[in-house]
């Protein structure tokens, strides 16, 4: 079964403003439900690829920090 979750994620939010990015990914968050991970793993994604090399240190450096 192919799910395409990457492409099912973005379009699911391309419509969505900042705060309902926000209020998703609290929810997904709070819900601590191993199903949303792959979904918040896409949103990852996003952040990562569309970050600058020093952001994506400053994201590594945080995750380090707080594992």
């Amino acid at each position: 079964m192919d799910i395409q979750i990457r492409k099912h994620i973005r379009n699911n939010f391309k419509d969505s403003d900042v705060s309902e990015i926000k209020e998703a990914i609290i929810a997904s968050i709070d819900s601590q439900d191993d199903v949303v991970l792959p979904g918040l793993g896409v949103l990852f994604e996003v952040l990562w690829n569309g970050s600058t090399k020093d952001f994506q240190q400053t994201i590594l450096s945080t995750i380090h920090d707080h594992i």
